[in-house]
């Protein structure tokens, strides 16, 4: 017999409050309907009236098989719950639950509320019991519960009850300042139902500031909560929330979770897993974390080549859960610490091989290349056009034949001090030679840059290849300086993708920024020709 575990996610409220972090009304309706295809059993769309973005998505809300549920906090003290502005303003959201946070920490209630604990109590049962009247499925935030439950467990305990007693369908206790240990949150939990409020009707929100958010949660629910809150990603104010998007795995794949509990996400569903994480990293323009578990690029990367070796014969010697499960890759990177296992594997990856004198002779150069600085286990891209090369079967589509670049300083027309870039580049391509000129003004007369320009210069005329690189975007670029001094070596990591939804990374090397730019998107170009 498996129990139900209910998945709650705050990503367009409490992820909103990540610092840098701002959706639009229009976005936060492509991630509620993420979410809804993920199968989690409410998406918190946000607080009413709290700011215009939330209020335009409440007014046009998504229709989700999930519960869209509307964030607020209680009544205030002196007021009654049907004239509380506040209050009214999330009821006229018109969702089908509501949440509300309170104080259960006296601390806050006596210090940042100013009234008197039985007050604060009082105003949450009241505001419970009106939502409830309201025909709303009311759930109850206990701000810093572990925190006031060390400070007066009576009183935390009677907070949460007051809810209960008051009608609410969840009351979730809060970890709000993430400082609480894991085996603390259980023994708090264990201890909450022991007093009387069944684990079914509780709920535990977690805050990631110890890096230990997840295992707090898992904690929780081991000790008998039934309802988890998070967020994709793990946004989060300040450290952020508990990560959904390694949680939801978790409990599906891992034991005891797994055959213990049953989510509104299904095992079918975790394929989707990798791209809704990438697509909200698109959204916040963020590039995503190499090493995020599960849905990271390198969560299931092997470099070292006695691990290639082992995985060669059986996935499971260096990886705990098939990559594909959740939508992900496994990827076999060359570096200078690879070995033939490693090569063998890349390049089988590929569609290609080789004689043991070529492989030998690949190894040789990017272990020379990356004695220079070069990184291949961070530019795939940059390892296959080496690796083809040395195979024989690179053809060379076009050639470089010089390149310029100038930044030069002026007024604009309003007298304004402004820096343009500009830059030409000379390529023989279609047997002919063809010379583009391009500048890094953006249409707002802001200047992109050098880079910007030589991307564009480049790309500006490639005679018949033209058509075959439109669709590329720059994503990212990342810029390391090696060495020190007079001697320093720059390396710059270069990712793009395209409307296939192909990414890809590239590396150049110089002691010239400009050079290590150049070649990584001459790289680029040349991977994607190849496609």
């Amino acid at each position: 017999m498996t129990e139900r575990l209910y998945l709650y996610d705050t990503t367009l409220r409490d992820g909103q409050q990540t610092q840098g972090v701002q959706f639009s009304a229009s976005e936060k309706r492509e991630i509620a309907a993420m979410l809804d295809g993920l199968g989690v059993d409410y998406v918190e769309g946000g607080w009413p009236g709290a700011n215009p973005t939330d209020s335009d998505f409440f007014d046009d809300a998504p229709k989700l098989r999930a519960t869209l549920t509307a964030f607020g906090m209680t009544k205030r003290v002196g007021r009654s719950a049907e004239n509380d502005d506040v209050l009214a303003a999330v009821l006229n959201a018109g969702t089908s639950a509501v949440c509300l946070v309170g104080k259960t920490h006296p601390f806050h209630v006596t210090t940042a509320l100013g009234v008197t604990l039985e007050e604060n109590r009082l105003a949450i049962a009241e505001s419970v019991a009106h939502l409830v009247a309201s025909g709303r499925e009311a759930l109850f935030d206990c701000e810093h519960f572990f925190d006031g439950y060390e400070d007066d467990p009576k009183y935390a305990v009677s907070c949460a009850r007051a809810a209960l007693d008051a009608g609410a369908r969840w009351v979730v206790l809060c970890d709000t300042n993430g400082g609480t240990m894991p085996a603390r949150i259980a023994e708090v939990v264990q201890a909450v139902i022991a007093a009387g409020l069944p684990g079914d009707r509780l709920g535990i929100h977690t805050h990631n500031d110890t890096e230990q958010a997840i295992a707090g949660s898992l904690a929780a629910i081991e000790a008998g909560a039934r309802q988890v809150q998070g967020t994709l990603n793990g946004l989060g104010e300040r450290c952020g929330n508990a990560n959904l998007t390694s949680l939801i795995p978790t409990l599906l794949l891992k034991e005891p979770f797994a055959s213990r509990f049953e989510t509104g996400v299904s095992r079918k569903a975790l394929p989707g897993l990798m791209k809704v994480s990438r697509r909200l990293d698109d959204i916040l323009n963020r590039v995503p974390r190499r090493e995020a578990a599960y849905v990271g690029a390198s969560a299931f990367a092997h470099k070292a080549g006695l691990h290639a070796s082992a995985i060669l014969k059986d996935p499971t010697t260096y990886e705990h859960v098939p990559p594909e499960t959740v939508g992900n890759a496994r990827i076999v990177p060359m570096s200078n610490q690879a070995g033939l296992s490693n090569l063998r594997k890349r390049l089988a990856d590929l569609g290609l091989d080789g004689t043991a004198d070529q492989l030998r002779r690949i190894l040789e150069v990017v272990k020379e290349r990356e004695d220079a600085g070069y990184a291949y286990d961070v530019a795939p891209a940059s390892f296959e056009l080496i690796a083809r090369a040395e195979l024989g079967q690179l053809r060379e589509l076009f050639e470089v034949k010089r390149y310029r670049v100038t930044v030069e300083r002026r007024k604009n027309k309003r007298d304004q001090m402004v820096t343009l870039s500009e830059a030409v580049v000379v390529v023989k391509v279609d047997g002919e030679k063809r010379l583009s000129v391009s500048e890094s003004m953006d249409e707002t007369g802001n200047d992109r840059g050098p880079v910007n320009a030589l991307s564009k210069a480049l790309a500006k005329d490639l005679g018949s290849l033209s058509g075959h690189i439109e669709d590329m975007r720059l994503k990212d670029f990342r810029v390391r300086i090696m060495q020190g001094g007079t001697e320093a070596v720059t390396r710059v990591i270069i990712d793009h993708e395209d409307d296939a939804g192909r990414r890809w990374s590239t590396v150049g090397v110089s002691a010239n920024i400009v050079d290590a730019s150049f070649e990584a998107l001459l790289d680029a170009v040349r991977w994607k020709l190849l496609q």
